[in-house]
This record gives structure tokens, C-alpha cells and sequence, in this order.
């Protein structure tokens, strides 16, 4: 079982225990694969279903503007990781977007 704890604190040492659990139950099923518990920034379609599912869906994020912006600023805290955890990209997003409080 991978400690998405440990990998999020990584990025975010001061990360609420509740919320990345909350982003866990969130993410649901897409954790019990390899390739699906990944995001990858380099494909065009899996930005542009996280901008879909997670950005609008769940965050609200209205402009694609705003959008563009979470996951660069993602992308770049997160430059030269290969494998980037999910749940840690859409704590990272999150936060970034100021909605933490949305899972905890």
C-alpha cells in the first residue's frame, strides 16, 4: 500500500492528515491500479481529464486560465519527479486553489 501521507508531505510538510484522506477516498478506485493512481504531465489527455474531473468537477475552477495556472504551478513543484502520485497532485492543486477545506 503506497503512503500517500509521506509522498505529499514531500511537497506540502505541513499537510492535514484529514484532507489528503479525504483526497484518497476521493480518488476511490483509480488508486488500486499503477497507472491510473499516476498523473502524468507530459500527456495532454491526462491534463485534460484532470482539468475536467477534478478542476471543474470537484474544485470548481471556472477559467481555463485558472486552470492552466494550478497545474503549472504543480507541474513545476513537482519538476524532475517521474512518477507523480495522484493523490499528491490534487492535494497540491488543491491547495494551490485554496479548497483544501473541500476534503476535511
Amino acid at each position: 500500500m503506497t503512503d500517500w501521507a509521506s509522498d505529499v508531505k514531500k511537497y506540502a510538510p505541513n499537510a492535514d492528515d484529514k484532507v489528503i484522506a479525504g483526497i484518497v477516498r476521493h480518488c476511490g478506485i483509480a488508486l488500486h491500479k499503477a497507472d491510473s493512481s499516476l498523473v502524468s504531465f507530459s500527456d495532454p489527455a491526462e491534463l485534460e481529464r484532470v482539468k475536467k474531473g477534478f478542476l471543474t468537477k470537484k474544485l470548481a475552477l471556472e477559467s481555463d486560465e485558472a486552470k492552466d495556472a494550478a497545474l503549472a504551478a504543480v507541474g513545476e513543484k513537482m519538476k524532475g519527479v517521474g512518477r507523480k502520485n495522484r493523490v499528491t497532485v490534487y492535494y497540491l492543486l488543491a491547495e494551490h486553489a485554496g479548497k483544501l477545506s473541500l476534503f476535511g
